[in-house]
């Protein structure tokens, strides 16, 4: 089984630069305090990296 993480959004994209709103489209988050469960790759990782001030690692599954 692969590892997989539980990314939450943590803030808004209002007033926010086009390409943070198209990262968080991408990972499947839209709405404040939604949480999705994603695969641990780097390229998923690397968008997690680039907006840290919107989104938050929860926890990370074996």
């Amino acid at each position: 089984m692969a590892k997989t993480i539980v990314v939450k959004q943590i803030g808004s994209p209002i007033r926010r630069p086009a390409k943070q709103r198209a990262t968080l489209v991408g990972l499947g988050l839209n709405k404040m305090h939604r949480t999705r469960e994603l695969e641990d790759t780097p390229s998923v990782r690397g968008m997690v990296n680039s907006i840290p001030h919107l989104v938050q690692i929860i926890e990370e599954k074996e």
